[in-house]
């Protein structure tokens, strides 16, 4: 069972990984850039598995980089733009600002496919393809890979985001709560951080959502998934079965691979992932 769960999560995370630019027939397809780029994949994986290495949160980070790219009028890497004069993008916006990050990460993996596959792969394939390779790398084997965990599985969270949550709300388990504040007083400290899965923040797995049911959340949005409302079974279900969380998040990450990606001309291969051409 479990070797089967992992060949559907990564054919899956394949899929979605691939949201190729496609001037000719304008489709999507997980075999795009097999003849014009054989060796991206091989060039991501090099590059994300030396970013992890240097740094295991690096993971999350290009995974939450991916989820806020495509939650703002697609997957179409246009978080990755730097603000000019005449331009003001994502990247400094209010959600993003001192928050995304791995955006250096990006850029390498560029510069490495660019060297190799010239104005061939675009900026939004590059990001997702950099997102399920963190994935995978993280997730270490079959067992452990519950398939993504909702993006909060793995990663932290920055003192000034969790503050009102550990001082103001009632809904907290006691010992948590005195946990988090020896490390975020209520005044200062905006940059110290915490894990958002208390257990295992830096592997793929469901004690999210275990968190949740012990009233663990490290943010609020986090824990009124388990409040007394409408998603307490899903929440307690997926802290008890992996099998039905890895289902739902893989078929979810497709849905959202596929938020109006840029075809023919709509889009363009960015030669630099900062700047449009």
């Amino acid at each position: 069972m479990a070797s089967k769960t992992h060949i559907i999560l990564v054919t899956l995370l394949s899929i979605l990984s691939l949201l190729a630019y496609n001037s000719v027939y304008a489709q999507l397809s997980p075999n795009f850039y097999a003849t014009t780029c054989p060796n991206l994949r091989t060039l991501v994986q090099n590059a994300m598995r030396q970013a992890v290495t240097r740094e295991a949160r690096m993971g999350a980070s290009i995974l939450r980089l991916f989820f806020h790219d495509c939650f703002v009028n697609g997957c179409d890497a246009s978080i990755l733009l730097d603000d000019t004069a005449t331009f003001t993008g994502e990247k400094n916006a209010q959600p993003n600002l001192n928050s995304t990050r791995g955006f250096k990460v990006i850029d390498t993996i560029k510069t490495r496919v660019e060297a190799s596959c010239n104005a061939t792969v675009s900026c939004a394939d590059i990001l997702a393809l950099a997102a399920r390779e963190g994935v995978v790398l993280v997730s270490l084997n079959a067992r452990e890979m519950t398939a993504l965990s909702g993006g909060h599985t793995i990663g932290q969270a920055r003192c000034s985001l969790f503050r009102t949550r550990i001082y103001n709300e009632t809904n907290i388990d006691s010992n948590f709560d005195t946990t988090r504040k020896a490390n975020c007083p209520a005044t200062g400290g905006d940059s110290n951080l915490a894990p958002l899965d208390s257990l295992t923040s830096t592997r793929f797995d469901n004690n999210y959502y275990k968190d949740l049911v012990a009233r663990r959340g490290l943010l609020h949005s986090d824990q009124q998934l388990f409040n007394n409302g409408s998603q307490d079974a899903v929440v307690r279900t997926y802290s008890n079965n992996n099998a039905a969380f890895a289902s739902d998040f893989a078929a979810a990450m497709v849905k959202m691979s596929n938020l109006s990606p840029l075809t023919r001309t709509n889009g363009e291969i960015r030669r630099n992932c900062k700047v449009v051409n």
